[in-house]
């Protein structure tokens, strides 16, 4: 039995960002009888604490972290390594490879993956994006993720890479290391059917949608994801159309910065509806936009965009290396330029169906040829 044991997520089965809807749908595709998953899962409340609830032959390990704000992720990251050696001893686990998602606990993490690896447990990294690149961190803690990245990828026996322009970095920048590197993205899904559920119906009636009658905006709400940049160029349009942003903007002090620099609650076409986070809800918004905003400047492989590719007909991204690594031909681009956007609005405005359904097939034969679900387990499948 193969043991794998994977630290990073909030949890399995978890509605939250990123590395949770990789994480479930990795395992939920990976179907082999021979592989035994494991996930701790933080948990707020200290009477779970270091419970184990099988999902669907799933152990999550519950692993109890006090909030503290955005060092509450390091602090789980480092109890849940932590607490490993005993998990692996006290349930008799072999043949276990840990599979470490994000690089967080930097300078503890030799200290940390010592005892393991003298028990024969294989290391595997996920560097992630360049997180110290990311606009919304402060000097000092981008100098931090600098050095946990240099502290991780040096003490890891393999380095998984979500993006080729990832791995092209790791490679480049930690040569003398002699690292074994592979590229592996995120999956998305081609056969997800949308559904005009009540979540829909209620949605389209508060902010008075119309099928392809919106653009829209799937993502974090932070700055390195340009909403200014999307907001003021898509202002500056002339289109009738609105635009729809699927976030979570709750207590988020950008979301006040942005209303003070854009103005953007003067415009009527500018629509904040929150989180939305049932599937089917979400899969119909997205087939049913005229076109998909993307503005993600950081990071890897994003799964927002390849669930844009797999439903949305027309999709225009920021053009950064990883977007553009993924987009290909299937997709239009936009700088930082000023007028660069809203240009590229003005001249989508002009399409007509048939241009539309040509991006469309464009963008779910990409997801086709690279991205599916059972490409990327089978490419895990190798290396595991």
């Amino acid at each position: 039995m193969k043991n794998i044991i994977i630290i990073g997520a909030r949890g399995y089965q978890y509605n939250y960002g990123g590395w949770e809807t990789f994480v479930t749908n990795l395992i939920d595709n990976y179907q082999d009888k021979n592989v035994k998953f494991h996930v701790p899962e933080i948990t707020n409340e200290k009477a779970k604490k270091k419970k184990i609830i099988e999902k669907n032959n799933v152990s999550c390990l519950q692993i109890y972290s006090p909030n503290l704000g955005f060092v509450t992720m390091f602090n789980y990251a480092i109890l849940a390594l932590k607490y490993m050696k005993k998990y692996i001893k006290e349930n008799n686990l072999n043949n276990v490879t840990i599979y470490i998602l994000g690089c967080r606990v930097g300078p503890f993490y030799k200290t940390l993956i010592r005892p393991l690896k003298k028990m024969g447990v294989k290391i595997y990294l996920n560097p992630d994006g360049l997180e110290w690149t990311r606009e919304k961190w402060n000097g000092l803690i981008r100098q931090c993720f600098k050095i946990s990245e240099y502290c991780m990828v040096k003490q890891s026996d393999k380095i998984i890479c979500d993006a080729k322009a990832i791995q092209n970095y790791i490679d480049n920048r930690y040569k003398k290391f002699h690292k074994e590197t592979h590229f592996i993205p995120y999956g998305a899904y081609l056969n997800g059917k949308g559904l005009q559920n009540e979540i829909v119906n209620k949605l389209f009636k508060k902010y008075k949608l119309k099928v392809n009658n919106y653009y829209l905006i799937v993502g974090r709400f932070v700055p390195e994801n340009n909403y200014e940049l999307m907001i003021k160029e898509f202002m500056k349009s002339k289109t009738k159309k609105d635009l729809v942003i699927i976030s979570n903007i709750e207590e988020n002090k950008f979301y006040k910065e942005l209303k003070e620099k854009t103005k953007f609650d003067t415009d009527k076409r500018i629509k904040f509806v929150g989180a939305v986070y049932d599937k089917e809800a979400l899969i119909y918004i997205r087939e049913n936009a005229y076109a998909y905003l993307h503005g993600h400047s950081a990071g890897g492989t994003n799964p927002s965009l390849l669930e844009a590719l797999a439903t949305t007909k027309v999709n225009i991204l920021f053009n950064a290396v990883y977007n553009v690594e993924v987009g290909m031909m299937a997709c239009l681009y936009f700088s930082k330029k000023e007028d660069d956007l809203k240009r590229i609005i003005e001249r989508v405005e002009q399409f007509d169906e048939k241009t539309r359904q040509k991006y469309g097939k464009l963008a779910k034969d990409r997801i086709k040829k690279e991205y599916t679900w059972k490409l990327i387990v089978e490419k895990y499948k190798k290396i595991w």
